[in-house]
């Protein structure tokens, strides 16, 4: 039985963190990430901003020790419960290793790190055409943000700002 291990932060041994690039790297360029592959910059400078940065937790899946999945989270605060919670940010896990358990053990340890934390909650968007990830967010306990049905659930949106 092949054995799944998952790594926080691995941003001090180069297989590790060229891992993370390469898993994102496949995330960035399937169409659920956009379709396009990351940058030479962002190839470059990933993981040296990652690691400058407290607040984010990057989880590295290693099946039989290659890179097969990447989490990264970010630590974010709720005011109306005055505790930080944990915003997942990125998941992917490469083609060939999906419905494996790979992202299921990334949630796990993240819940555990946001615990840890003092956390109130994990909170992530997702695409609405993505019913793979849908229906594993929905297996695991998450739902849409809705404070009141009559006004609706939340919407993720963005405003790019110019380099």
């Amino acid at each position: 039985m092949p054995s799944l291990r998952i790594l926080i932060n691995p941003y001090n041994d180069q297989s590790h963190a060229q891992g993370i690039v390469r898993v994102l790297d496949s995330y960035a360029s399937d169409a659920m990430g956009g379709g396009k592959p990351l940058g030479l910059f962002t190839r470059q400078n990933l993981i040296a901003e990652l690691r400058r940065r407290p607040w984010v937790v990057s989880l590295l899946a290693l099946q039989d020790e290659e890179p097969v999945g990447l989490l990264i989270a970010m630590e974010g605060f709720s005011t109306f419960s005055a505790r930080p919670l944990m915003n997942v940010h990125d998941v992917a896990v490469l083609p060939e290793q999906r419905g494996k358990g790979v992202g299921s053990a990334l949630f796990t340890e993240i819940e555990r790190v946001a615990k840890q934390r003092g956390c109130c909650k994990l909170t992530l968007e997702v695409l609405e055409g993505n019913e793979r990830a849908r229906k594993l967010y929905a297996n695991l306990g998450f739902s849409p943000y809705v404070l009141d049905p009559e006004v609706g659930a939340a919407q993720f949106w963005e405003k790019p700002l110019p380099l």
